[in-house]
């Protein structure tokens, strides 16, 4: 019985899958700390051994998983058990990623596990936020790792938005169930040509990415990396000025038109293969795009009214740092801190926005903010015509009363969470700024904050370990949606 919600459904079998899954989940992370060292043993830095370690620790443990649990998941997984293996196998993710920072040599990492902790998952978050200071002489293989893990957080949650939370109807993402995932009593992909043909175009934007930068004026290493975190919407960048680094027109409007890539649903892209052009009709992307179009516009006049920069310089700044922002990707040009006021109020709201519900990005969504748009449409009509019947549409489909109510209880909940994450983080007595960009940054996994600590112009390393433990949840329970986080928390869910 799929959905039997009796204290028999979290017996020893019940669990084997979720074991199982967060066990295999950990081979090809133990596979891929094999890269880092490799260039490590290539330039010569010592660091290879902590990979090597870590890659053995990280392997041994999936293999014992896998083998002790292993079963046949013919199947698929209940409901209930996509609840639990998803933020266990985030967090397996997390946690397990980063030993390779902890027995590294670089001293930031390897004198604090809460460094190595916050750092490995605010990259597989594709979050972004560092607690390294001096990214500009940090060793290769750390570098590359940090660039590997929100890589690999890019395609994850990709995976995750497609296959797993429509399904489960989490914050009315039940409105993107395809055919790679049925609601009724089981959480099984079932198009496996659909998720190659989303990796084969995740790798191929990559390396056109990397291509790109290189001929911009990239080293070959600095291009890779941040290809990396630019398809993810991820943001770490191997200097400490980020693209500010390379003040070079060329190199930052590559950065815009590959941070929008990764923030449109990549489903689109395998469509647009198939000569189906809905990428450039989806309600999403042109209200995405929009927003986007708008917000530099506005942004660019202020620049130059003020006089920080000629109108060319403006629109550059404004574009990357906005783009940035909304696809919570965390790169920055410059101290937009510095714009004054009116500029730090815009940021601190494109903080919350997000891009496409089913691209790499963070934050709430535009899709929520257009249901949300077509609910307050409905109801002005509904003051004004009292009698009226008005229908509620999203994309060509009538707007249910299960999506409507999932995407207000998402709202609600998110700023109940930032809330409380703001209050919590400010018991340490940080100021208020800090805390409430800090809340934001983790939950919309956008990377740089608001203010002198956490600003474009800073990073986390001063917080306190306990703020980077709050943080690191945050960002846990923003990248998987809070729902699929919040729900292990419930007794009712383990009691049945």
């Amino acid at each position: 019985m799929a959905l039997g919600l009796t204290a028999v459904a979290w017996s020893p079998p019940a669990l084997r899958p979720v074991v199982y899954l967060v066990g295999g989940m950990l081979l090809p992370l133990a596979a891929l700390m094999l890269i880092p060292a490799l260039v490590d043993v290539v330039l010569g830095s010592p660091d290879w051994k902590a990979f090597v370690i870590s890659s053995a620790v990280t392997g041994g443990v999936g293999a014992v998983a896998t083998y002790s649990a292993r079963c046949r998941l013919v199947a698929g997984l209940t409901i209930r058990q996509a609840f639990v293996v998803t933020p266990m196998a985030w967090f397996a993710i997390c946690l397990f990623g980063s030993l390779p920072l902890y027995f590294s040599d670089y001293g930031p990492l390897r004198d604090s596990f809460t460094n190595a902790f916050f750092e490995a998952t605010s990259g597989i978050t594709t979050t972004g936020s560092t607690v390294i200071v001096g990214l500009d002489q940090a060793p290769p293989g750390i570098l590359l790792w940090r660039a590997l893990l929100q890589w690999a957080g890019g395609i994850g949650i990709i995976a995750t938005a497609i296959a797993i939370l429509p399904a489960l109807g989490v914050g009315g993402m039940q409105l993107f169930r395809t055919e790679s995932s049925d609601r009724s009593e089981k959480v099984m992909p079932r198009v496996r040509q659909v998720a190659a043909a989303i990796g084969a175009i995740y790798i191929a934007l990559t390396a056109c990415c990397i291509l790109a930068y290189w001929l911009a004026g990239m080293s070959a290493f600095d291009a890779i990396a941040h290809a990396l975190t630019t398809i993810s919407t991820a943001g770490y960048s191997t200097s400490d000025a980020s693209l500010g680094n390379w003040d070079d027109p060329a190199i930052q409007w590559i950065a815009v038109t590959f941070m929008i890539a990764g923030a449109i649903p990549f489903v689109l892209y395998v469509r647009l293969l198939r000569r189906d052009i809905e990428i450039v009709r989806n309600s999403q992307v042109r209200t995405f795009i929009g927003f986007i179009a708008v917000v530099v516009a506005i942004l660019s006049v202020w620049l130059v009214a003020s006089e920080r920069y000629a109108p060319a310089d403006a629109v550059r700044h404004a574009a990357v740092n906005v783009v940035s922002v909304i696809t919570t990707t965390g790169f920055a040009t410059t101290d937009y801190m510095l714009w004054g006021n009116a500029a730090i109020g815009l940021f601190f709201c494109l903080t919350f926005i997000g891009g496409c519900t089913g691209s790499t990005t963070g934050g709430i969504k535009i899709f929520r903010f257009e249901v949300m748009a077509t609910m307050l449409r409905t109801y002005f009509r509904h003051l004004i015509y009292p009698r009226g019947v008005f229908s509620r549409t999203y994309g060509g489909r009538a707007l249910t009363d299960e999506v409507v109510v999932s995407v207000v209880v998402f709202f609600c909940l998110y700023f109940i969470c930032y809330s409380a994450l703001t209050v919590a983080l400010m018991a340490f007595n940080l100021d208020f700024l800090t805390s409430a960009s800090g809340a934001v940054t983790a939950l919309s996994n956008v990377g740089p904050g608001l203010g002198p600590i956490i600003g474009p112009a800073g990073n986390f390393s001063s917080l306190p370990d306990g703020a980077k433990w709050l943080l690191s949840f945050g960002m846990l329970l923003g990248r998987l949606e809070l729902f699929t986080v919040l729900m292990l928390f419930v007794p009712q869910f383990w009691r049945g």
